[in-house]
C-alpha cells in the first residue's frame, strides 16, 4: 500500500496526531464498508471523524491511499489466520473449526465486510493483490500453492483411510469459505425471505457456528 506523507516519517508521531489518524481511519472503514470506494465521499468520511475535510488530505492524501488503508486494516484481521489455519500441524477436522469460527466471528463483528471485498476484488483486482501480499507479508499466489499441497496430503491420506471422498484442496477451501460467507453476503436477501431482524441474525449464525462443522465433514464422508 503506498505510505502516506505521515507515514513516511520515522519520527514517532505525537500521541494526539495518531489518534487523530486512528479516529479518520475508524470513521473512513465505517464509510467504505457501507458504501464500496467507489461511492464513499471524503466529505461523509470526514463528517463522520469530526474533522475537516483537509485534514483527511493532511494525513492520507487521497481517497485511494485511505481506502488502501482501510482495506489492509480489513486484510491483516481475514488473510493471515486463513494461511496460517491452512499451514498449522494440526488435524483436518482442527483446521475446519478453526476456519469457522475465524470467519464468522469476523464477519459477525464486521457485517459488511463479505460484500466490501467482493466489490473491491472487482473494481480493483490489482490494489488487492499488494494489499493482501501485504498483509500476510507474501505473495499468495507463491504462498499458496504449497499450503494447497499439505492440505492435499491430508486429504488424500484421509481418502486412501477409506474416512473421506476424493475432493481437490482447492474445492474443500472454497466450498468451506463460500459457506461461512454467503449467508453475511446475502444478509439482506436472507432478511427479506426469513424474516429475520439482527438478533435474529446473529442468533443464526451462533446455531451456524456449532452446525456447520459438522455438516461440512458429513459431506466429505464417502
Amino acid at each position: 500500500m503506498p505510505k502516506t506523507t505521515r507515514q513516511r516519517s520515522t519520527a514517532k508521531k505525537p500521541v494526539r496526531e495518531e489518534a487523530t489518524e486512528q479516529r479518520i481511519l475508524d470513521a473512513a472503514r465505517v464509510v467504505f464498508l457501507r458504501r464500496g470506494t467507489a461511492g464513499a465521499r471524503m466529505q461523509e468520511i470526514a463528517r463522520q471523524a469530526g474533522v475537516n475535510q483537509a485534514l483527511l488530505h493532511y494525513y492520507f492524501r487521497s481517497k485511494a491511499r485511505l481506502s488502501g488503508a482501510v482495506f489492509q486494516q480489513i486484510a491483516s484481521r481475514i488473510f493471515p489466520t486463513l494461511v496460517q489455519t491452512l499451514g498449522a500441524d494440526v488435524s483436518l477436522d482442527e483446521k475446519i473449526e478453526r476456519l469457522i469460527v475465524m470467519y464468522l466471528d469476523t464477519m459477525s463483528q464486521n457485517l459488511f465486510v463479505p460484500g466490501y471485498i467482493i466489490s473491491e476484488l472487482h473494481h480493483h483486482p490489482e490494489r488487492v493483490q499488494q494489499l493482501i501480499s501485504s498483509a500476510i507479508g507474501s505473495d499468495p499466489r507463491i504462498m499458496m500453492p504449497s499450503l494447497l499441497k499439505n492440505l492435499g496430503k491430508q486429504i488424500n491420506e484421509r481418502v486412501s483411510a477409506g474416512t473421506m471422498r476424493p475432493i481437490t484442496p482447492q474445492q474443500f477451501v472454497i466450498n468451506l469459505i463460500s459457506l461461512c460467507i454467503f449467508p453475511f453476503a446475502a444478509r439482506p436477501m436472507l432478511s427479506i425471505i426469513l424474516g429475520m431482524d439482527d438478533a435474529a441474525f446473529m442468533h443464526f449464525i451462533e446455531q451456524r457456528k456449532k452446525q456447520l462443522p459438522e455438516f461440512f465433514r458429513a459431506a466429505l464422508r464417502p
